[in-house]
């Protein structure tokens, strides 16, 4: 358990009590946090909970044995024999074989071992997404928590007014922070969508 998981767990008032406000009685007209909620799509508690459930780890640990396997696929390519003493047909015919082989497990941008590579480049941005991700979540939970519209929130009854603007408020916050890592994310998705061809046959 981090940091974050922490602040969630004690937040656990705070964010269902803002996504019953904004569910229930709603939130301004023309406040910053109905451009939020249709970026998001989630209520800000929701949405939270939603980052927090990012991993890092896995995909972390997963790196390493993406760039050992693009080794092997290197080493096997460079490992095809030559065709040595051959000659005539069989020799030419094997030869081509060999290149198309050595080609696909580690040649251009396509083969197995390229693929792989860019596999674990994609796995560390990923995890270093999360990361931030997680982080910077993480400080504006904090700031939001110790915040007066907080106060508002908890602290005993308020006129309804008081208490959208204050769900708000928060909310709008929340989901600030999460829809910049969220587009974050689609940029880096959108950069490795060549992973999703198909390998050319």
């Amino acid at each position: 358990m981090d940091r974050l998981d922490e602040l969630l767990t004690a937040g656990t008032p705070l964010l269902s009590r803002v996504d019953e406000v904004l569910s229930t009685i709603g939130a301004p007209g023309g406040h910053d946090v109905w451009r939020e909620l249709r970026r998001i799509r989630l209520l800000p508690g929701d949405a939270a909970r939603a980052v927090a459930a990012l991993r890092p780890t896995a995909i972390l640990e997963a790196g390493p044995e993406l760039r050992a396997d693009a080794r092997a696929y290197a080493d096997l390519a460079d490992a095809l024999p030559l065709a040595g003493d051959w000659s005539g047909e069989a020799a030419d015919a094997y030869e081509t074989a060999r290149r198309s082989t050595a080609e696909r497990l580690n040649g251009g941008p396509d083969s197995l071992g390229r693929r792989m590579e860019a596999t674990a480049d994609l796995a560390d941005a990923l995890a270093g997404w999360m990361l931030r991700a997680r982080g910077e979540l993480t400080s504006t939970l904090a700031e939001v928590m110790l915040s007066a519209e907080a106060i508002t929130l908890l602290g005993g009854d308020h006129p309804p007014a008081d208490s959208a603007a204050a769900a708000a408020a928060i909310g709008a916050r929340l989901l600030h922070t999460i829809a910049g890592s969220y587009d974050e994310a689609e940029d880096l998705l959108a950069d490795s969508a060549g992973l999703q061809n198909p390998l050319p046959v």
